[in-house]
């Protein structure tokens, strides 16, 4: 039975990659308070464990689902790269710029003292910045090395070693370093910084997440008496004086009509009014100034919820404050801001700056939701539907481009298809963000190509690996897990000083910028439980669309390096 099992899967190496999916993902959810290895290290290390039956599988699967994978990272942190890139994420995309300087350099260092060539090299520097992507790039640059067939097989069989020994460490490293030992070494505390970081930006303690205070969204009717100081004033005038506390008058009850109320309509006497908003605002504007009464037909107001992409550069940078004064907002209340690859979500606060390609999710009534696309950007509602053509035709072009060679005198320099790809995603991803007629791929489309590309690229490179692993661990497993440690740890440690002391962010957002330059979101998460706000998370957008970008091209600079 043992050895019918084993013919099949030498016979049909696909059974074999999608085996160590199926193990691989079940392995990678277990985990710890957050912290696991992941469906990376997971399926790597099922396909190593079957490689030892020596499976055969082509290298030509391996190059699809890697050209694949690389385009979705580079359309998913396309927006938040050449935002960082060419405005005022400037400084936080220089401080990244040096971080991913020092994580390579390190890794080069630790390589060269331990002795390693270049395929432990990288697999060291990828799974001690748990930076999978490059994984691939590494792979690529070191088969167009030139070298011996049987060198080469050598140097990518390494890879994978090096990686699995050192990506644990590389992603437990990261939560502890920067999420609880980085408060300790600077003297923060994370929850206060926020907090007072929010009443800076103009908001409130405990409203740093955007979770509560904005989203208990309801519209209540009160009569408006004799001597209530809104008779005689503008519908825009009253709800100006709640300084940007979104509270809108959606209707108005006179006598027997009901009408709509628009910025101009007076308040009168006797007029009962709906008004739309924040539960715990309307109750502190109007609890107790004005009687409120029961008009089911007046509170029968037309909502609806929709995500508003921002591709209107004249808003790119405006503060939430600044777009409360715009006539188009009225009557809009916002609930969530999320932001970049990820999604992350951004604090809702008046001193908020707003990105070309945000996703603005609003309530309001139909009519004012329409006029705030045609000035805001447009309506991204669900579809399940991805523009293939878009996908192919990018990755073609990126590759083709890529396949070009300059010399610079003796010297030949080429981007190879891996990195024209790469590219061509940060570029498609932009365009989409702020062109949004064409190239859509629906977010459960990119996590598939992004996850199923990766992982079947690892799965190969597993399975082709497997026979020299056990090898490669007993000769070099604890001093590779010795030298990941450093690898890890020194850019980390001189990561938060660097921020603090040459950057100068603000502590309520520096440890999210260190975990943005090492493209962690495990990390950002705990960041965010500690400080029970969101507010981290302005400093790891930005960060990680760079900072991923630039450890997955680092996969290329370290085989140069060693080579």
């Amino acid at each position: 039975m043992w050895q019918w099992f084993v013919n099949v899967l030498r016979d049909n190496p696909a059974i074999a990659v999608f085996l160590s999916l199926a193990i691989g993902y079940s392995i990678g959810r277990v985990s710890y308070r957050g912290i696991g290895l992941g469906a990376v290290t997971g399926t790597l290390l099922t396909a190593l464990v079957i490689g030892q039956l020596d499976i055969t599988i082509s290298n030509d699967v391996r190059a699809i689902f890697f050209l694949l994978f690389l385009f979705a990272i580079g359309y998913s942190v396309g927006p938040q790269f050449v935002q960082g890139v060419a405005r005022n994420g400037l400084p936080q995309a220089a401080f990244t710029i040096i971080i991913c300087a020092l994580c390579l350099g390190t890794a080069w260092l630790s390589a060269k003292f331990a002795g390693y060539d270049a395929g432990f090299a990288a697999g060291l520097f990828a799974g001690a910045n748990t930076i999978s992507s490059a994984l691939a790039l590494s792979v690529d640059a070191i088969e167009q090395m030139g070298r011996p067939a049987e060198e080469t097989q050598a140097l990518v069989n390494a890879i994978p070693t090096a990686f699995a020994m050192t990506y644990i460490f590389g992603t437990i490293g990261a939560t502890l370093i920067i999420a609880l030992l980085g408060p300790k070494l600077l003297g923060i505390n994370l929850i206060a910084a926020c907090k007072a970081y929010e009443i800076r930006m103009g908001g409130h303690v405990g409203q740093g997440s955007g979770r509560s205070a904005w989203h208990d969204f309801i519209v209540r009717a009160y009569r408006v008496g004799p001597d209530s100081a809104f008779i005689g004033q503008t519908a825009s005038q009253i709800e100006a004086g709640f300084h940007h506390q979104q509270l809108f008058i959606e209707r108005v009850r006179r006598d027997d009509a009901i009408f709509d109320a628009v910025a101009d309509t007076v308040v009168q006497s006797g007029d009962v009014i709906a008004i739309a908003g924040p539960h715990r605002h309307i109750l502190r504007q109007f609890g107790h100034t004005l009687e409120e009464v029961e008009d089911p037909d007046l509170l029968d107001v037309p909502i609806e919820g929709v995500d508003v992409l921002l591709t209107n550069r004249a808003f790119d940078g405006k503060t939430l404050a600044d777009l409360a004064d715009q006539p188009s907002v009225r009557g809009l209340v916002l609930r969530r801001i999320r932001r970049g690859a990820t999604g992350v979500d951004i604090p809702i606060l008046p001193a908020t700056e707003l990105h070309r390609g945000d996703v603005l999710t609003v309530l309001g009534r139909p009519k004012d939701i329409s006029a705030a696309l045609t000035k805001f950007g447009r309506a991204d509602r669900s579809t399940d539907e991805t523009d293939v053509g878009f996908v192919g035709g990018a990755i073609v072009a990126g590759a083709l481009i890529g396949t070009l060679v300059w010399h610079i005198g003796a010297v030949p320099i080429t981007l190879s298809s891996s990195g024209g790809v790469l590219i061509a995603g940060i570029a498609a991803g932009w365009l989409r963000a702020v062109h949004p007629t064409f190239g859509r791929i629906p977010p459960a489309a990119g996590w598939l190509m992004n996850a199923l590309g990766l992982n079947i690229f690892i799965a190969v490179v597993g399975l082709s690996s497997g026979p020299s692993f056990v090898a490669g661990a007993e000769r070099l497993g604890a001093s590779l897990f010795l030298w990941g440690v450093v690898a890890t740890s020194v850019p980390l440690i001189l990561s938060l000083y660097i921020g603090r002391y040459l950057f100068r962010f603000d502590d309520a957002i520096l440890l999210g910028c260190c975990a943005g330059a090492r493209a962690s979101t495990a990390t950002l998460g705990m960041l965010t439980e500690q400080a029970r706000s969101q507010v981290p998370a302005l400093g790891f957008t930005v960060t990680c669309a760079v900072g991923n970008t630039l450890l997955t091209i680092g996969g290329i600079f370290i085989v140069l390096l060693m080579g």
